[in-house]
């Protein structure tokens, strides 16, 4: 790992910020919408986001959900980098058991040589699906063992992403290229970069195993809220410092909206927390539309998921939103907020990340 691996980490909060803040990307996809308004859209707001001042933009990997684009975050990372310049771009996350380490660490390694020094390798143990497409994508219906070799296959992607698998190991003479090994070859010159790896997580198994090899650690609030203090706990208080770190350093996601006016936010995420209704009774779909869920009949089980959810998504007006972010900084000790704007509408995921970067007097463009 590069010896600036800290600095490519850590992040600079601007404006009256308490914190670095970023975006991570879910690519939805609204009723009425294809996804090719969802990944104009994800341009448009990576764009902002660099324009702005936000650190970095993550995009996440989900399968076989209609209203979710992002099936293939490597290939949406390379689309958002040949749009934008300098924001950090990078996976929130890869599911790698869903994956060969050795083609993420391809994968990754055409993007760090696409955009150098610009790209971050997040990494999940969960499948980002139901159990029957994760089968589907590991040919397998194993999938607990997936989970289980979780810090084995870290392991292996880390040794080919750095190209030291030690003698007598059958991988030593496998290379993963773009990589270290064209650094070796006649004539050879390599990017003093390497894509940092951050472990995801929702509860305590990966926050444990991130502080132990001190590595950052990235936390789902944004759906796993009663577990962030807990796991950001756990993080912590196992930390052992690396040649990547010194000192922890964690980001939570936090689903977030801003709109000119509360009633508009509070239209909005009805509209979200609906699609996750949806998701969890095994009925997903595309992002309805606030008139849709305004129209629609929730059950009483069905408000009470609603109300729960919806009380973990900061939502309202610009300044509204700035305290419920501010409030949850301090709660959490979060060194970066990661906000992911759940909507129908593009325009209206781009608005909210606009009105916060004014919330918080981020850089204007020149």
């Amino acid at each position: 790992m590069a010896a600036d691996a800290a600095e490519e980490i850590r992040g600079t909060a601007h404006g009256t910020a308490p914190v670095p803040l970023s975006v991570l990307d879910l690519v939805t996809v609204g009723a009425g919408r294809t996804a090719t308004d969802a990944l104009r859209t994800s341009v448009d707001i990576a764009r902002l986001a660099e324009s702005r001042g936000f650190h970095r933009y993550w995009v996440a990997e989900h399968h076989s959900m209609p209203g979710v684009a992002s099936s293939s975050p490597a290939v949406i990372l390379a689309h958002l980098a040949a749009h934008t310049e300098r924001i950090r771009l990078g996976s929130g996350g890869v599911m790698l058991p869903n994956h060969a380490p050795l083609v993420i660490a391809e994968q990754f390694g055409t993007l760090e040589a696409m955009a150098p020094g610009r790209i971050d390798l997040g990494l999940g143990r969960a499948p980002g699906t139901d159990g029957a497409t994760a089968a589907a994508l590991r040919r397998s219906d194993r999938l607990n063992e997936g989970a289980d070799d979780f810090p084995q296959q870290l392991a292996e992607l880390t040794r080919f992403l750095d190209d030291d698998f030690p003698d007598g190991h059958p991988y030593r003479r496998i290379h993963a290229v773009p990589g270290p090994v064209q650094a070796t070859s006649p004539g050879g010159v390599q990017s003093p970069h390497r894509p940092p790896i951050w472990l995801l997580g929702s509860s305590g198994f990966s926050a444990r195993l991130a502080g132990m090899l001190g590595l950052p650690f990235a936390f789902a609030h944004h759906f796993s809220a009663q577990n962030t203090v807990p796991a950001l706990d756990l993080y912590r208080e196992t930390f052992r410092p690396s040649e990547v770190l010194d000192a922890p350093y964690a980001l939570i996601g936090v689903s977030a909206l801003a709109t000119d006016d509360e009633k508009e936010a509070r239209r909005q995420v009805l509209a979200a927390a609906l699609n996750m209704v949806r998701l969890r009774t095994g009925r997903p779909g595309l992002v309805p539309t606030p008139e849709e869920a305004e129209a629609y009949d929730f059950s009483p089980m069905e408000r009470e998921f609603v109300d729960s959810w919806n009380a973990n998504v900061v939502h309202g007006t610009p300044d509204e939103v700035r305290t419920g972010l501010d409030d949850l900084q301090k709660r959490t000790g979060a060194d970066e907020l990661m906000i992911t704007a759940n909507a129908h509408g593009g325009d209206v995921r781009l608005r909210s990340y606009e009105l916060i970067a004014d919330a918080y007097g981020l850089p204007t463009p020149a």
